[in-house]
């Protein structure tokens, strides 16, 4: 590992408007587009850390580079460019901090966010298993009897929810959708969301790797009738990556998030040294590290090459 020597980024003031930070991404505004910074923020219990983690923001973006280059149903999408030499050329007065924007900066489109996460889940996991082990279903899908935590779904099922500004997204089925956007919206972001999570669950097999669930937004561009994938896209943030080979059905996977920090919170706690309740503990720097490499490590498995040094 390498963490150590590694500066982690949680902010950073461009002099540029500033248009929203949410619980990872700095949002500027770029001429008549938008700047999207990721920093190596992290949250839990809807809380975010005092500490980074290490890469974490330039393996969700370069994550997002490379499945937008790669999948055909991400078109039409709203980045303009990630290269930092052209971001510079567009606003020359980013010069001073091109180290810092480096494999974290994405110029985007202003597209008009449609409120919706548009989540696909192929494996049965996180609050999916807690409901069906409640009701056999899924956001009110009805699933086969049986079905163990971590089992494949016989087709990937579409469960939209509410983007909500603060705390929990709420999952909503498919006929609220419906009310929210109307008809041929829901069935465009259903369909359009699918055929994502069929591109890469694919890609993600050839790696050796599950695509367990994700979620993708979606916004409306400036041309007409124009419905850009938008946000982030498959990322360990907004992923389920599990390791194919060490698949067990009926336990928890091996996954490439955030999951050594959960592992650390769930051990202070049996320590009681924390009680469950904000404010978190200081993370560990061993945990930090451990996280930080499994960022970094899924983007190796799924790049196909180690993430690029920094300047």
């Amino acid at each position: 590992m390498r963490t150590r020597d590694v500066h982690a980024i949680t902010s950073l003031a461009l002099p540029l408007p500033h248009v929203s930070r949410g619980k990872v991404r700095e949002i500027f505004v770029l001429g008549d587009d938008l700047l999207l910074i990721a920093t190596d923020r992290l949250s839990a219990f809807d809380i975010v850390f005092d500490e980074g983690i290490p890469d974490k923001g330039r393996v969700l973006t370069g994550l997002s580079d490379f499945w937008l280059d790669r999948l055909d149903a991400a078109v039409p999408h709203h980045r303009i460019s990630s290269d930092v030499d052209e971001i510079v050329e567009a606003a020359p007065v980013l010069a001073p901090f091109a180290a810092a924007l480096y494999g974290r900066s994405m110029r985007c489109v202003r597209a008009r966010p449609i409120a919706i996460e548009c989540v696909v889940r192929g494996y049965l996991e996180g609050s999916g298993w807690r409901e069906y082990r409640e009701s056999g279903t899924v956001t009110g899908i009805e699933l086969p009897p049986g079905l163990r935590r971590g089992d494949q779904f016989p087709e990937p099922i579409f469960t939209p929810a509410t983007k909500a500004p603060e705390g929990h997204d709420v999952n909503i089925g498919f006929p609220e959708l419906v009310d929210r956007v109307g008809e041929s919206l829901a069935a465009r972001l259903r369909d359009r969301s699918l055929a994502l999570y069929a591109q890469g669950l694919e890609h993600a097999r050839e790696r050796g790797l599950i695509l367990a669930d994700t979620k993708f937004e979606f916004g409306w561009g400036p041309g007409e009738d124009e419905l850009l994938l938008i946000d982030e896209v498959l990322t360990p943030d907004s992923s389920r990556f599990w390791d194919a080979a060490q698949w067990s059905p009926g336990d928890a996977q091996l996954s490439f998030d955030k999951q050594p920090i959960r592992d650390f919170l769930e051990s202070e706690r049996s320590a009681g040294r924390w009680n469950g309740e904000p404010p978190l503990p200081a993370l560990s720097d061993e945990a930090i590290e451990a996280t930080s490499e499994r960022y970094r490590e899924a983007y190796r498995r799924i790049v196909g090459h180690l993430l690029p040094e920094g300047p």
